[in-house]
């Protein structure tokens, strides 16, 4: 065994120096006792050691085990998770216990240990070992070990004795050795067990420390977050909310084009100034442009401009949305209403920052941030054809959806409360109670129109209440009728042919030819609109002219 305290060296030096008083009385009573004494002296060595626990256990523990084997030193150790090294539990050295310390296997008789059987040797050990410095230290020439295992096998530790004197292990020494091994591997892994129950108590603890100390920031930045004044609008606690407010804080520093999906009334312009607001553009312009507000015969000349004289009613040049937004951000709203011959223009705006102006064949340089916001599929639009998928994808680089409210009812209380301030000092009304039953009802309400139809009904509802305490009288929130479901009822040709002429029948009241008869309606000669009338079984009261 390697060793290199040389305190704990030299104090085990000294102590070799001298007999043990307690082996000087283990010599003398071994001398002249007979077997059942022996037998006495395993017994009071055993119940010796019974009432101790963890470090006073193994302490005992080797200072009998060194007294009853008749040796200079005994010592109990735990290899460590790799087995490339030994840390001791207890040692006893000439007499009196030592200080634990760590050596390296390597070298060293311990190393034989994991084989898993006793090592023993019986004298010589120096000469086997020559390297190992505590052997020498000890002036040893014997050496025996017992591997502690676990109850699957494994090498947790060893128990060993060392003295100066050849070694021959009979067979109460060796049942010694067992009962002690056996002692030593049941507090050794109670040891262990009660290690890893404070293990993981404590990361038990830390990670209960981290998730307070994560919910305590999340609180701080999300309190961050809505100091903002850009913020200021966009209302809510939910998660969804706060995903919408970490894209806008992700993507609002850097150029990227941003789609913002969402639907009617959720609040898609409020994030789109958001994300200008924290912009390195926020000192240019916010051009807002409702696609679906405009003409489609001038929309083009909104956007991108027209001179004189370009078109009927052109009487003088017009610098379009795009040139005015230039050094600033474009807000295309309800994109998804775009005429595909705009959207091929824009098309090339997004990708050259270059446009020309209707009835013009000059190009004008721009650098504009392009800002999109829809409430429709994009996506199911390209199959059908009705918009273009290189502009769809030219859009969707960083796309930020907001959820419904119906997706976020816990942030209708604070809602609410905003939308009490905000329409206060233009109603002239302070209302600052509102009882739980008007939140129940708002929550089981469906939200198609979403925030927008929210407020409206605050102000409506602030409107009818006499005192401070918010009313909902009957009426303010609609009562939705159910859409009536189709019949999905598939019909054979036949049947569906015969309803449709008896349909026509009907209200013609019979007639069938003539200008306003059924065959003239049905796009058929009249002898043929009989012959499928006789072969549908159809029959009606004819009139004259039939």
């Amino acid at each position: 065994m390697s060793y290199s305290n040389t305190k704990y060296r030299d104090s085990m030096s000294r102590n070799l120096s001298q007999e043990s008083p307690l082996k000087q009385n283990a010599e003398a009573e071994s001398a002249h006792t007979s077997e059942p004494a022996v037998d006495g002296t395993l017994l009071s060595i055993v119940q010796g050691t019974a009432s101790e626990r963890g470090e006073h256990f193994f302490e005992s523990l080797v200072q009998y085990l060194a007294v009853s084997l008749n040796v200079k030193a005994a010592f109990v150790a735990e290899f460590n998770a790799e087995r490339t090294a030994v840390h001791t539990l207890a040692v006893w050295v000439g007499g009196q216990l030592e200080e634990n310390f760590v050596f390296e296997l390597e070298g060293t008789p311990c190393q034989h240990v994991l084989s898993g059987g006793i090592q023993h040797f019986s004298d010589n050990i120096r000469e086997l070992f020559p390297k190992n410095n505590l052997l020498k230290s000890l002036n040893a020439r014997s050496y025996l070990a017992i591997p502690l295992t676990d109850d699957a096998g494994v090498v947790v530790g060893h128990l060993a004795v060392i003295d100066d004197h050849s070694m021959e292990a009979d067979e109460r020494e060796l049942s010694i050795f067992h009962i002690f091994a056996a002692r030593a591997t049941a507090e050794l892994i109670r040891r262990q067990a009660e290690q890893q129950l404070d293990d993981s108590l404590r990361r038990e603890h830390r990670l209960r420390d981290e998730r307070q100390r994560i919910e305590a920031e999340v609180a701080y930045l999300r309190e961050e977050l809505r100091s903002r004044s850009e913020f200021a609008e966009i209302v809510g606690e939910s998660d969804g909310i706060w995903k919408v407010l970490r894209n806008i804080d992700m993507v609002a520093p850097t150029d990227s084009t941003v789609l913002i999906l969402g639907e009617t009334g959720t609040g898609k312009e409020l994030v789109a100034r958001a994300i200008h607001k924290n912009s390195k553009r926020h000192n240019g312009s916010f051009v807002r442009v409702n696609c679906a507000a405009l003409p489609e015969s001038l929309l083009e000349s909104e956007l991108f401009g027209h001179e004189h004289g370009a078109f009927t009613g052109a009487t003088q040049q017009r610098t379009g949305r795009f040139e005015l937004a230039d050094g600033g951000t474009i807000f295309l709203d309800e994109i998804g209403e775009m005429p595909l011959p705009a959207q091929s223009r824009l098309l090339r705006v997004l990708q050259e920052q270059e446009l020309e102006r209707v009835g013009s064949s000059q190009t004008i340089r721009i650098d504009v941030r392009v800002l999109a916001a829809t409430n429709r599929n994009l996506l199911d639009m390209v199959e059908e054809g009705t918009f273009r998928e290189d502009l769809y994808y030219r859009l969707n680089v960083f796309p930020v959806p907001i959820p419904p409210l119906r997706e976020r009812l816990e942030d209708i209380p604070t809602l609410v409360r905003f939308f009490l301030t905000k329409l206060g000092s233009r109603l002239g009304k302070k209302i600052d109670q509102v009882p739980k039953s008007v939140f129940s009802m708002l929550r089981d309400y469906a939200w198609p129109g979403n925030i927008r139809e929210l407020e409206n009904i605050i102000e409506r509802a602030m409107i009818l209440t006499p005192g401070d305490t918010l009313l909902l009288p009957a009426g303010v929130i609609p009562v939705r009728r159910k859409k009536e479901q189709r019949s999905t009822q598939l019909l054979p040709l036949e049947e569906i042919e015969r309803n449709h002429i008896q349909t026509v029948l009907n209200h013609t009241q019979g007639t069938i030819a003539g200008p306003k008869g059924a065959a003239k309606i049905l796009g058929l000669n009249p002898n043929t609109l009989r012959s499928r009338m006789e072969k549908l079984g159809i029959t009606v009261e004819r009139s004259n002219g039939n």
